[in-house]
């Protein structure tokens, strides 16, 4: 997730979303930064519009009802390549086989909520 935050804080800086950039604001943050998911989100994010991405996720209530209604609306381009750049930041967290992510990721948390 650190990897989405480092992007958003390029994004709203101004600053263009490359390797390099990523890069520092994580080492900036102290996160041991992995080179192959840096360019994996830079790749994802090439094309995708941020700031459009995030003001159609503010404007949907949570919910997977709600996500279809995005989606018919005219963002099913950009959701499309948010939730693709979603799906390799967690596939490459899946390689890692570290089991102290599963519990720091909140696993049961869904329990708490129904």
């Amino acid at each position: 997730m650190e990897y989405v935050y480092a992007a958003l804080i390029l994004n709203e800086s101004g600053k263009e979303i490359n390797e390099d950039n990523l890069t520092n604001v994580l080492d900036a943050a102290g996160v041991d930064v992995e080179e192959s998911r840096v360019k994996a989100l830079v790749a994802a994010l090439e094309d995708v519009d941020i700031d459009d991405a995030v003001e159609q996720a503010a404007a949907v209530p949570a919910g997977g009802a709600a996500a279809g209604g995005a989606a018919a609306e005219g963002g099913a381009e950009e959701a499309e390549e948010e939730e693709a750049a979603e799906e390799e930041e967690e596939a490459a967290e899946e390689d890692e086989g570290d089991d102290e992510d599963d519990e720091a990721s909140g696993e049961g948390l869904g329990e708490l909520f129904g």
